[in-house]
C-alpha cells in the first residue's frame, strides 16, 4: 500500500520498533563492537570498505551506525529511492558527491547552474576538489556537457533568489550524466527530484529536516549503486553523522510535512503585503504573478515553500537591525523565522560574476518565515522596513499596488494547499519522456 508524505513521515525507518519492543527510536552510541569471531568482523570490515549498506557486524561507528542508518533508511522513503547517505554537514555531502561523481570516476568537469548555496558555489569555484566548472544557464546545459563531465549541479529553489529550475528538462538535457539537485529549500514534502531524473538529491538536514536549529548534519538520496561509492567516500574522509544528530534528524521527519505547510501558508500571506509595501523594491517567491514562467509550481513542486528573498529600498542591513521578533541569523528552515543578508553573509564569497548572475544584490535579505504567527512576523517586518526607507529616501505617498499582485492577493494569502504527490511516479518516469513533453506542450506527471 501507498501511503501519504503525511503518514511516511511519521512511520518511516520505524517498521521494526514493535519487534524490539520499543515505542521511540533507539538511540545507540557505541563507538565499537565486541568481535569475538575476528575473521567474520574482517569480512564485515571488508564488505564495508566496498560500500556495503549493512554487514554481520557494524565493527565501528565510522562504518556503520544503526541509528544513522535508520534515518537514511526512513529519507530514502521519503524521497522515493532505493538508499541515502548520511554526512556530518550538507557541504560534506555536496563533497562527497563531487569525489564519487567525478574524482572517482576521472570525470572532473561539472556543469552548474546559479543561484546555488554560497558554500557549493565558493567550493566549485576556487578548485580545491581539483574540478573544473562550466556555469551555464538552464537551458544551456546539454551544450555545456562534455566526454569528461561527471556531474550536472542545480538547486532549485535557488539559494538565494528562489529562482526554480525546471529539473526533468535538465536532466534529458544532461543526457548519461548524473545530475545533483539540492532540495534543501523544498524538502521531500514539496519536491522529489529523483523522481524526475535526477541522480542524486541533496539536502542540509540542518534545515528543514531537524527543524529546530539544534542538529548539523546532509545527506544525499540515491540509487543503491551510486550510494556505494559515497559510503566509500564517507569512510575514508571521515565525515560521519553523530548518532545523535541521526537521531534528531529522523524525529524532525515525523512533523516536517507540519511544519513546511505551516511555514509556507504564512510566507505565502507575507510575500503578498511585502510586494506592496513602500520599503521594498522587489520580492522573489515562486507563488508570486509572474515568479513561475515555467509553471513548475504544480507540476514539479507541490507548493511555492517557506522561503523568501526580497529586496529593499532603505539599507538592507538596517533593516535587519531594526528587527525585533525575527531572528537575525544564517540557516534556514526553524520553527523561528530567521533573516540574513546574501551578500555580506552566505554569499560573501561567490565572486563578483556569479553574485551579479544569481540576482545576488547589496539590498537583498533572504528570510526564512517559521511558525509564529503572521501579523506578529508581519508587524516586525513593517516598522523594520518602513524606518528604513524613510532614512534613505522621503516616502510621499503610498506605492501604487501592482494590478497583478492586487488582483491575486487574496488568493495567495490564504493557506497554500499542496497539490497531491505523485502516486506511481517510476524513477525511470522521465527516460521516457519527451523533451517536448517536458517543455509544456504534453502532460507531465505531477
Amino acid at each position: 500500500m501507498t501511503y501519504a508524505v503525511d503518514t511516511r513521515a511519521v512511520h518511516a525507518g520505524r517498521a521494526d520498533l514493535a519487534e524490539l519492543g520499543v515505542h521511540a527510536l533507539p538511540l545507540d552510541f557505541s563507538t565499537t563492537y565486541p568481535m569475538h569471531d575476528q575473521v567474520a568482523a574482517g569480512a564485515a570490515l571488508g564488505a564495508f570498505a566496498d560500500g556495503a549498506a549493512t554487514a554481520a557486524t557494524p565493527v565501528y561507528q565510522r562504518l556503520y551506525n544503526p541509528t544513522t542508518a535508520r534515518f537514511e533508511q526512513a529519507l530514502a522513503e521519503l524521497e522515493g529511492t532505493e538508499a541515502a547517505v548520511s554526512f556530518a554537514s550538507g557541504m560534506a555531502a555536496i563533497t562527497a558527491v563531487l569525489q564519487a561523481a567525478c574524482l572517482m570516476t576521472e570525470r572532473r568537469h561539472v556543469v552548474a547552474v546559479r543561484p546555488l548555496y554560497g558554500g557549493t558555489d565558493h567550493l566549485l569555484s576556487i578548485g580545491l576538489l581539483g574540478l573544473s566548472v562550466t556555469w551555464v544557464d538552464q537551458d544551456e546545459v546539454a551544450g555545456a556537457i562534455r566526454p569528461d563531465t561527471g556531474l550536472v549541479v542545480v538547486e532549485t529553489p535557488g539559494n538565494p533568489t528562489l529562482g526554480l529550475v525546471d529539473i526533468a528538462t535538465v536532466c534529458i538535457q544532461a543526457g548519461d550524466v548524473p545530475v545533483l539537485v539540492d532540495n534543501t529549500f523544498a524538502t521531500p514534502v514539496l519536491q522529489n527530484p529523483a523522481r524526475l531524473g535526477a541522480s542524486y538529491v541533496v539536502h542540509s538536514g540542518t534545515k528543514y529536516l531537524g527543524g529546530h536549529g539544534d542538529v548539523l548534519g546532509g545527506v544525499v538520496a540515491c540509487a543503491e549503486r551510486r550510494a556505494g561509492a559515497l559510503r566509500q567516500v564517507r569512510i575514508l574522509t571521515g565525515a560521519v553523522l553523530h548518532p545523535l544528530a541521526g537521531y534528531l534528524l529522523h524525529r524532525g521527519l515525523s512533523t516536517l510535512p507540519l511544519r513546511v505547510r505551516a511555514a509556507q501558508a504564512t510566507a505565502a500571506t507575507l510575500a503578498v503585503r511585502l510586494a506592496v509595501h513602500r520599503g521594498i523594491s522587489k520580492v522573489h517567491y515562486p507563488g508570486l504573478p509572474g515568479s513561475d514562467p515555467r509553471g513548475l509550481v504544480g507540476r514539479q513542486m507541490r507548493g511555492p515553500g517557506a522561503m523568501i528573498a526580497f529586496e529593499t529600498i532603505g539599507d538592507a542591513a538596517a533593516v535587519v537591525a531594526a528587527l525585533r521578533l525575527i531572528t537575525p541569523a544564517v540557516s534556514l528552515g526553524s520553527v523561528d523565522t530567521l533573516i540574513e543578508h546574501p551578500a555580506l553573509l552566505t554569499h560573501r564569497l561567490v565572486d563578483a560574476q556569479g553574485k551579479q548572475t544569481g540576482g545576488i544584490t547589496p539590498s537583498l535579505l533572504r528570510m526564512s518565515v517559521g511558525l509564529e504567527d503572521v501579523d506578529d512576523l508581519w508587524a516586525d517586518l513593517d516598522q523594520a522596513l518602513t524606518a528604513a526607507a524613510r532614512a534613505t529616501v522621503s516616502v510621499a505617498a503610498p506605492a501604487a499596488v501592482p494590478a497583478a499582485v492586487d488582483a491575486q492577493a487574496a488568493v495567495l494569502a490564504a493557506p497554500v494547499v499542496a497539490v497531491p504527490e505523485p502516486e506511481a511516479f517510476a524513477l525511470d518516469a522521465v527516460s521516457a519522456t519527451s523533451a517536448q513533453a517536458v517543455n509544456g506542450s504534453a502532460p507531465v506527471p505531477a
